[in-house]
């Protein structure tokens, strides 16, 4: 007999107040899931992963590669290498893509330039048997995801991983590691509410259009109900510290 799944117990470690979690927490609580937030920039440790089914990292000004500047980010490192080895599901979101590709061993660096705004990436052969990206468009449809994207730094493909996404900027757009640790390096937590906080600090000249950011949302929902779905799933549940 199939056991029932159970509501998820989400950590959230946040880098910057504007860097919440936007539609995941909408996401997660639209599922009867709870949620926990660790706030690094203010000193806030994490508690132990036992106590969590799920752990998501947020996006962040600083560079991985800061750790002088920004010690926490050793420690998070640590804390994604116990969280991949015990198979607890982990969702990484633009600098946390950043993190979980270092923590896996790649190289984490400043890209030639910004990639800010409404763009697409594209999933790759590897995405159709993915377990959260197989899901996303329907067969026969353009292998191409509506995306927002914020960042200037990029990564290389941990050893291990699986690229799922790639864009014309940069290609590592998406991974996975293990059966259920994703990178993203663009945003699929943006909502209008989100967004217009993070107006005043985007480049001039970056679009805000609002049919974008329907076609941005909705997928990005999509996106994360799908991996908060298999992280519920009971063969999902991965122990902790």
């Amino acid at each position: 007999m199939r056991s029932e799944v159970r509501a998820l117990r989400v950590l959230v470690i946040e880098h910057a107040a504007e860097e919440g979690p936007g539609t995941i927490a909408e996401e997660v609580l639209a599922r009867g899931g709870s949620l926990n937030f660790t706030r690094v920039w203010m000193g806030e440790k994490p508690p132990p992963l036992g106590e969590f089914d799920v752990l998501v990292l947020m996006g962040g000004p600083m560079g991985v590669y800061e750790t002088e500047h920004y010690p926490f980010l050793k420690e998070e490192m640590a804390l994604l290498r116990r969280a991949v080895s015990s198979g607890l599901p982990v969702l990484g979101v633009c600098l946390g893509s950043q993190l979980l590709a270092a923590a896996m061993g790649a190289r984490v660096y400043r890209g030639p330039w910004q990639e800010v705004g409404f763009t697409h990436v594209v999933l790759t052969q590897e995405a159709a048997s993915d377990p959260v990206f197989s899901a996303l468009l329907p067969p026969g449809a353009p292998a191409a995801l509506p995306v927002f994207q914020w960042h200037g730094d990029t990564f290389d493909l941990p050893p291990g991983g699986v690229l799922l996404a790639s864009g014309d900027l940069y290609t590592n757009q998406a991974f996975r590691v293990g059966r259920l640790a994703y990178g993203l390096q663009f945003h699929p937590e943006v909502d209008g509410e989100l967004l217009s906080s993070w107006a005043p600090e985007l480049p001039a000249g970056v679009s805000l259009g609002e049919e974008n950011l329907r076609e941005v949302e909705r997928l990005g929902r999509r996106l994360v109900g799908r991996f908060l779905d298999l992280a519920r799933e009971p063969t999902s549940m991965g122990g902790g510290e």
